[in-house]
């Protein structure tokens, strides 16, 4: 669980997470902006972040310097993203089928006050680059750019990856709408506060990274194949809740992997500090029906020990 939370939901770990109940759902227009091949995505009701303190105390531990950069340039704009933005998606994708490259665009909604932030980048004399009818604006030195797509969305990041949304959302490339299978995977978690879907590629990495040790045995390798996909969803609202499920097709192969798994998770208790034992043993796992499920609930003064602990801070180097 914890693997999950830091090595690969990067993206989540990086800016924030979701405290209260309102629904963290893409616009159809933002979805549009996503392209095709993405390995994850990760959305954000950014404005209830704040109301956690478990939530914060996750930000301050893992959010790199990069994206403090980048948190800094927004605000240089003239975005204040704690009254403008509703909220924050995260793309990792593949900027071409086939390819093993990964890139990351970040994808914002909210009631942006557009007028005065393009006078505020022509009172600093910054000049857009244009593709298309898109104008790409850069964000001082942190190598980033932003482009308004309409008065309440707005894509960012670097300018390859934001050339690439716009290529997705202008319809010269395929985009997230024609993913059926991410979109499935979607449906089943977009009306939580925060919510994460992964592709076949992406629950494979995961479950490596996930189970350790476990994860070199042979039964792992006959069943990877089979991992379709995987979405997520977090709950600060009343301590910490987390619910993953992965999508297998089959139940021997969901079966497999929660045995794997759960040796996992038994292998990690033999050498975990206390604080660790305990937030193993709020674990749960299971399969049914070609699904694996996992479930982890604590107290925010567990997690909170938990985030000062060694597993933690091996996962998050």
């Amino acid at each position: 669980m914890i693997k999950i939370l830091t090595r690969l939901s990067v993206v989540l770990t990086l800016l924030s997470v979701s405290a209260a109940g309102n629904a963290a759902q893409l616009s159809t227009d933002a979805r549009g902006a996503i392209p095709r091949d993405v390995q994850q995505l990760v959305v954000i009701d950014y404005k209830a972040m704040q109301n956690s303190p478990s939530a914060m105390g996750l930000r301050d531990r893992v959010m790199p310097p990069e994206l403090k950069q980048l948190d800094e340039a927004l605000n240089n704009s003239g975005l204040n993203d704690s009254h403008d933005v509703d909220q924050l998606a995260f793309a990792l994708f593949r900027p071409s089928a086939g390819s093993d490259a990964l890139w990351t665009v970040g994808v914002a909604q909210g009631q942006f006050s557009v007028e005065d932030i393009l006078a505020n980048f022509r009172k600093k004399k910054i000049k857009p680059t244009m593709v298309r009818t898109n104008s790409i604006y850069p964000l001082t030195r942190s190598g980033m750019v932003l482009c308004f797509v309409d008065p309440s969305t707005m894509v960012f990041g670097q300018k390859d990856a934001v050339t690439k949304a716009l290529d997705a959302r202008d319809g010269g490339t395929p985009s997230l709408l024609s993913n059926g299978i991410m979109m499935d995977a979607m449906r089943s978690v977009d009306s939580d506060p925060l919510w994460s879907i992964m592709d076949s590629k992406g629950t494979q990495t995961m479950m490596r990274q996930l189970m350790g040790e476990a994860g070199s045995v042979t039964d792992f390798d006959v069943v990877k194949q089979r991992l379709q996909s995987t979405w997520y969803s977090m709950d600060f609202q009343h301590g910490v809740k987390f619910d993953l499920t992965i999508q297998t097709g089959d139940s021997f192969t969901a079966a497999t992997v929660s045995s794997l798994l759960t040796a996992a998770v038994m292998l990690r208790k033999m050498s975990g500090s206390e604080t660790e034992k305990q937030a193993l043993n709020a674990t749960s796992i299971g399969s049914d029906s070609g699904k694996l499920g996992i479930h982890f609930a604590s107290s925010d003064a567990q997690f909170s020990a938990l985030l000062q602990s060694p597993l933690f801070q091996s996962m998050v180097r």
